[in-house]
């Protein structure tokens, strides 16, 4: 009794170094991402970004899908340019701060309602991916041998045909929708997180803490869930990233050619395809959701750049 009471400072006292020493490592992480000027320009662009989603309703000027003429606006035309009174434009025409598209309707609005699409698109489809992924590689890596043949064989497959390509047919076998063009952009990209999970675990399981716990008789499945994928998940942190914008940006391909979001969806790679007849006579209808797709990928791109630079510990020594 007396022996355990003696113990017990010194547990807590080794749990709360613990506590401190986790504490301090995020401090670390966070400093050392924030030290990092492309995480930081890319922070900045999706905090905007998810701002304008989140206060969607808020900030748009009409119902993204309604046609104007339907809301009582008479004194507009299909295609007309951006309308900005405090710029100059009349005060008799009514204002539209990135014109009117094909169908009469609000530009701007549609572009803000696009966000939620997008940022829908992107968590989405690469939760999909890392989830499958994750668990083929890690099953691959872990037990090795012939089960990770069988499976990174698979991966080969995949991986062999061009991606937008085998979306198309996915899309194509199961009917257009933006649903479906999601699934399908998932399915192409299951394979990259596979390997790159496959590759941390395969570092991880000779490390010496895994080789003290099946010393003291852990099981496999502990091994692997509790050990090895915690200290596996930076890279797959890093490339879950950059693949977002990715899928966002694939997904709007797919919408451009019909098989993604359809209308009246607000999907900029669907404003985009509606509006490209109108391309030489009305280019600001093609320009402001190509620039959103442009700024939020390349937001997800330099935040995943910067988080790669932030979490090797080879580039922080």
């Amino acid at each position: 009794m007396s022996t355990a009471l003696n113990q017990l400072p010194e547990a807590l006292a080794a749990e709360t170094a613990t506590k401190g020493a986790g504490s301090s490592l995020r401090k670390d992480t966070i400093r050392n991402i924030l030290r990092q000027r492309s995480a930081v320009v890319g922070l900045t662009i999706l905090t905007i970004l998810f701002l304008t989603a989140i206060f969607a309703p808020l900030i748009a000027t009409h119902d993204p899908i309604t046609s104007l003429r339907d809301l009582g606006e008479s004194n507009i035309q299909r295609g007309d340019p951006p309308c900005i009174h405090a710029l100059g434009c009349p005060l008799d025409k009514p204002e539209h701060l990135f014109g009117i598209d094909a169908v009469i309707r609000d530009e701007f609005s549609r572009v803000v309602y696009g966000s939620r699409i997008s940022l829908q698109i992107g968590f989405l489809t690469v939760g999909f991916a890392i989830i499958i992924g994750s668990f083929i590689g890690a099953v691959a890596g872990f037990f090795g041998g012939w089960l990770d043949n069988v499976l990174m064989r698979l991966m080969d497959v995949v991986l062999s045909f061009p991606s937008l390509v085998l979306a198309i047919a996915i899309v194509t076998v199961l009917g257009p929708g933006l649903i479906n063009a999601q699934l399908a952009i998932g399915i192409v990209s299951i394979p990259i997180y596979a390997r790159v999970m496959r590759a941390s675990v395969l570092s991880v399981r000779e490390a010496d803490f895994v080789t003290a716990s099946r010393a003291l008789g852990e099981s496999s499945s502990g091994i692997l869930s509790r050990r090895i994928l915690p200290n596996a998940l930076t890279p797959l942190i890093v490339q879950g990233t950059l693949g977002i914008g990715g899928a966002i940006l694939e997904v709007a391909a797919l919408s451009f050619v019909g098989l993604g979001a359809q209308p009246p969806a607000a999907e900029w790679g669907s404003m985009i395809a509606l509006d490209r007849s109108l391309f030489f006579s009305a280019p600001h209808l093609i320009l402001f959701p190509g620039l959103a797709i442009t700024f939020t990928v390349l937001g997800f791109n330099l935040l995943g750049d910067g988080l790669r630079d932030a979490l090797d510990p080879r580039l922080n020594r």
